[in-house]
């Protein structure tokens, strides 16, 4: 996993980062949700159509990291808009500071946990990228039993500062609300 770059996804990913999305979403979900709840949030929002209007989205930024033969192993997406206002109102409530951005996906291929290589230069890379958004906070949704990604997100600088849910399937998932702040 050394010689992995990060760059800004291009139309042209739209599939690789369709695949990757459905190999990384599970890593991430409770150990209660089911799999037809995962399969459906799958097909729902991981569409190779889903993700190319993604790339098309002025409001969005996708960054990718990628093997020296072109194999993604990472991704991130974060969600601005004009008004730097979150999108969620839990989150909304919780977030300290405006213009705020949204780190709505970060995901690695299990081959790269743990690697040093893949999500740390990837999330250096999403912060820089919301600072350059000219964002003054970073804010993300993270399940509250994912104790490894809270554990990264503190590492990298991010607080928990509330609660928000999350539908996934027929459950309402409790998340934590992190905050980033920029600058």
């Amino acid at each position: 996993m050394s010689d992995i770059s990060i760059r800004v996804a291009e139309r042209a990913d739209a599939a690789a980062l369709s695949e990757l999305a459905a190999e990384t979403f599970p890593l991430a979900c409770p150990p209660s949700t089911t799999p037809d709840a995962i399969a459906e949030f799958i097909a729902e929002h991981f569409t190779v159509e889903r993700l190319s209007a993604w790339l098309e989205d002025a409001d969005r930024t996708l960054l990718v990291a990628e093997e020296p033969d072109g194999r993604l192993v990472g991704y991130s997406m974060l969600i601005g808009g004009a008004s730097g206002e979150p999108g969620d109102a839990d989150a909304a409530a919780a977030v300290s500071a405006r213009p705020a951005i949204e780190l709505s996906k970060f995901y690695t291929r299990a081959v790269a946990h743990g690697s040093g290589t893949v999500a740390g230069p990837l999330m250096t890379a999403t912060i820089d990228a919301a600072g350059a958004a000219a964002a003054s906070t970073v804010w993300l949704g993270v399940n509250e039993e994912n104790a490894r990604a809270i554990r990264f997100y503190e590492k990298h600088g991010f607080g928990k500062v509330g609660r928000k849910r999350f539908r996934l399937g027929d459950r309402l998932e409790e998340d934590w609300v992190l905050e980033h702040p920029l600058g």
